[in-house]
């Protein structure tokens, strides 16, 4: 299931929630904390710089050879980072936000939203967040949460809670709720939303130990435990859905809107 949309309307969005008075509002005063300021703390102070003036960083390639607008993802995501690059998107820089995004979750639980409610908000707050200290650029913020049964999964803390989190996933179906948008200049332009679902084989124990053996501390970055482009695949009976969605990004409709808007051919 997938929704793209162009920020054409002006109908209220959970968003509107979370940034004002009610307790979802901590997310965007000071325990979500904020961007440096001092040039030197600040971890995207490359990205004011032209690629000639930086020679450490090597953006990804466009078959335009260019930039119009530069990209910046709003994310410490690696795998993302990586997904974008390889598909030719120039990338100015990664630079993740400062966002509580426990605070978040918390308030739109109580207010009764729903886990694609939640990465949708997430993903915009991440964004605007990057976008109002690197005016001009075009930013990409996405969140993904993973709901079992009405059960809300996070990134495991340490190898307990990934077999617990298994053992709970296995033999059931759970879906990847994920959401893109861009910002620029504070303002969203676009978003996609998109839902996978992926259903678990019944594993036992004693798979599950080797499996964490066998996977090592990468489980930890992803939630669920896994990676499905990895050994992770190996948990799964069935798999619906969009593969880069999975992975953490709706790429295609995303390289659709920079298409459409000339940062890429």
């Amino acid at each position: 299931m997938s929704k793209s949309i162009p920020e054409t309307d002006s109908s209220p969005r959970i968003l509107s929630k979370t940034l004002s008075g009610t307790p979802g509002g901590r997310a965007d005063g000071p325990a979500a904390g904020t961007l440096p300021e001092n040039p030197g703390e600040n971890p995207g102070e490359n990205l004011r710089r032209s690629p000639q003036e930086n020679p450490q960083k090597k953006p990804g390639q466009s078959l335009q050879g260019k930039t119009r607008t530069g990209v910046i993802l709003a994310s410490a995501s690696k795998a993302r980072q990586q997904l974008l690059e390889n598909a030719g998107v120039p990338l100015a820089g990664l630079l993740p936000a400062f966002i509580d995004e426990e605070a978040v979750k918390d308030s739109l639980r109580h207010e009764g939203a729903s886990a694609l409610q939640v990465a949708e908000t997430l993903a915009e707050l991440k964004a605007r967040k990057v976008s109002l200290s690197h005016p001009g650029c075009f930013v990409i913020g996405a969140d993904q949460m993973l709901d079992c049964n009405g059960i809300w999964f996070d990134k495991p803390v340490d190898r307990d809670h990934a077999a617990a989190h298994l053992q709970a996933l296995a033999g059931k179906t759970h879906q990847l709720q994920c959401s893109v948008c861009v910002v620029k200049d504070g303002e969203r332009l676009w978003h996609h939303n998109e839902t996978a679902a992926l259903t678990m084989r019944d594993l036992d124990p004693d798979f599950i130990a080797r499996y964490l053996d066998a996977a090592g501390d990468e489980v930890l970055a992803s939630v669920g435990a896994y990676q499905l482009e990895g050994l992770g695949a190996q948990l799964f009976h069935k798999v619906q859905g969009d593969y880069f969605t999975i992975l953490g990004l709706p790429l295609l409709p995303l390289l659709t809107f920079l298409r459409h808007n000339e940062v890429l051919a």
